[in-house]
């Protein structure tokens, strides 16, 4: 059964390897990892850790305007039901 290693563990290790204060031998007895994921994350991290800095908030509001978006169109959608059964409801009097 493989290990499941969490995302902190994995930054641990990387930045570990990135710092070069030990060897990979010594971070794969440190930590009882293998040496091929001690590489890849530390290449993870070289290749996205720009993402670090990125504007969160942009993505954010995107998916806010799409809920509100979606919001409207439901709120027009239940205002014509309504007129409807209303106007059903006054003509069969």
């Amino acid at each position: 059964m493989r290990k499941v290693h969490g995302k902190e563990m994995k930054f641990k290790v990387a930045l570990e390897a990135l710092r070069g204060d030990l060897t990979i031998s010594q971070i794969i007895s440190k930590y009882g990892v293998a040496e091929s994921l001690v590489h890849r994350w530390k290449k993870q991290l070289l290749e996205s850790g720009a993402d670090i800095f990125s504007d969160r908030r942009k993505g954010q509001q995107e998916a806010v305007t799409t809920d509100v978006k979606e919001l409207h169109a439901k709120i027009g959608q239940l205002i014509l039901e309504r007129d409807f059964l209303e106007e059903s409801l006054f003509k069969s009097r």
